[in-house]
């Protein structure tokens, strides 16, 4: 260990492995360390069933209806990758999906009065829909054909609106869209978690519906993957990758001290043993006096014996809860998945609710998303701070991520990864690239 690297990574956490990932790809020396013994950091997967009890203080062991407990892998943060996002681009850049298997999640919903709908975004779901009235379908359908057609290089897509200047919320009025047209469209298409966008350039908010319908193009269910055996398994592909290109791992590293020398970091002090680096790569929970807290978020894992009501059966979906149904500033997610992918026991589902904390009670503001699950069988319940960094690195290099946020996918993360890159390395984050550096060790296809 007491060697020269040129980038530390602390932490086995999703961001801190892809970039781990991309940094020995571009040829960088890498050594990775954890002070637990598992991979995953805030975003593993729990396995057997009895060390989630432990974790979560539950008293006693699984009851014997749960199966066997090595049958349960259970993702600590709930996700699912958008099939056209960021993160399935790294995948298969990188070629990390050699290593994992995927199943498109088999609906998307959305909540309205007390209700959960199918998420309509083909022309065909949308006239179909029981969330809209008819009239109201046929401007919501137009709306859909003015965005699949929208390009921000052909101006002749536009009009009359200025991407760059028009509000989303002036889209909407161009449209006619009701208040109910308009919540499902952010929040379960757009994927906002509050109405802050309303009144920002629409060209965000189009790019985002854009990506959801294309996503939904390739498999046509939904627009959500989810690896078998859980996200655990993601971390997992992007250490493997950074191995085949020389990085070093350590599991079980208790991390005893950053050293830094006038202002910049020089190295990590481990069991006695000095490594030192260029550039340090670590989640929030190593360096708690160079981030800051800016909220929480409540994550509830539900085990239930059965697949949610009004879903059609289906062994994994996601609900959307947008805020204005129930009086909050943030939407409530539901992500649910089941033995279908290898996470838990047959016949046994797993849901998990998150939202954004917003206030003193926050166990009562999910009571919404508990209703649409009952029964329940078994919950655990974890509340976590949101951190972000005060310090960028630009000074100290060091590069700290961010805590992994309440929406129930990858894009957040990714933009969080690329931001990283940039100040790291100066230049933009190019997927491009990443194919190129790899055709050049393994040759051409």
């Amino acid at each position: 260990m007491n060697e020269e690297y040129d980038v530390i990574v602390l932490g086995t956490g999703l961001t801190e492995c892809i970039l781990s990932g991309i940094m020995s790809v571009n040829g960088k020396k890498v050594l990775h360390m954890d002070r637990n013994s598992y991979y995953g950091g805030e975003s593993a997967s729990i396995t057997p069933l009895e060390d989630l009890y432990k974790r979560f203080n539950i008293p006693g062991t699984p009851p014997a209806s749960m199966g066997r407990g090595r049958d349960w892998n259970v993702d600590l943060i709930p996700k699912f990758l958008m099939a056209n996002g960021q993160l399935v681009k790294m995948l298969l850049y990188t070629e990390v999906t050699r290593y994992l298997d995927f199943k498109v999640t088999e609906g998307s919903f959305v909540y309205k009065g007390g209700k959960i709908y199918k998420v309509p975004s083909t022309e065909a779901e949308a006239l179909a829909s029981s969330l809209m009235g008819l009239f109201e379908k046929r401007r919501f359908r137009k709306f859909l054909v003015y965005v699949a057609n929208f390009d921000e290089k052909d101006s002749r897509t536009f009009e009359g609106v200025d991407p760059r200047k028009t509000t989303m919320r002036d889209v909407y009025k161009k449209f006619d869209l009701g208040q109910d047209v308009i919540d499902f469209t952010g929040h379960a298409l757009a994927l906002y978690r509050t109405d802050d966008y309303l009144d920002q350039p629409c060209y965000e908010t189009i790019n985002r519906i854009k990506l959801y319908s294309d996503s939904l193009a390739r498999y046509g269910k939904s627009p959500y993957l989810y690896p078998l055996y859980g996200l655990g398994e993601l971390p997992q592909g992007f250490a493997r990758l950074s191995a085949i290109y020389g990085g070093t791992y350590m599991l079980n590293k208790p991390i005893e001290e950053i050293i830094v020398k006038d202002g910049q970091v020089v190295g990590v002090k481990s069991e006695g043993e000095i490594a030192r680096c260029k550039q340090l790569i670590c989640d929030p929970s190593y360096v708690k006096d160079r981030v800051k807290k800016v909220g929480q978020v409540i994550r509830v894992i539900c085990i239930l014996s059965h697949p949610i009501k009004n879903t059609n059966d289906a062994n994994s979906c996601q609900i959307i809860i947008p805020q204005n149904q129930v009086n909050r500033k943030s939407d409530i997610y539901v992500c649910m998945i089941s033995s279908a992918h290898n996470v838990a026991a047959q016949g046994k589902y797993i849901a998990i609710v998150s939202t954004t904390v917003e206030t003193k009670e926050p166990e009562k503001e999910i009571r919404p998303a508990l209703e649409l699950l009952e029964p329940i069988e078994q919950k655990f319940v974890s509340i976590s701070d949101l951190y972000v960094p005060t310090d960028l690195g630009t000074e100290s290099q060091i590069f700290i991520s961010r805590t992994y946020d309440a929406t129930t996918h990858f894009e957040t993360t990714c933009d969080d990864i690329k931001d990283i890159y940039k100040r790291m390395t100066g230049s933009e984050f190019d997927f491009e690239e990443m194919k190129r550096k790899k055709n050049d060790i393994y040759g051409e296809d």
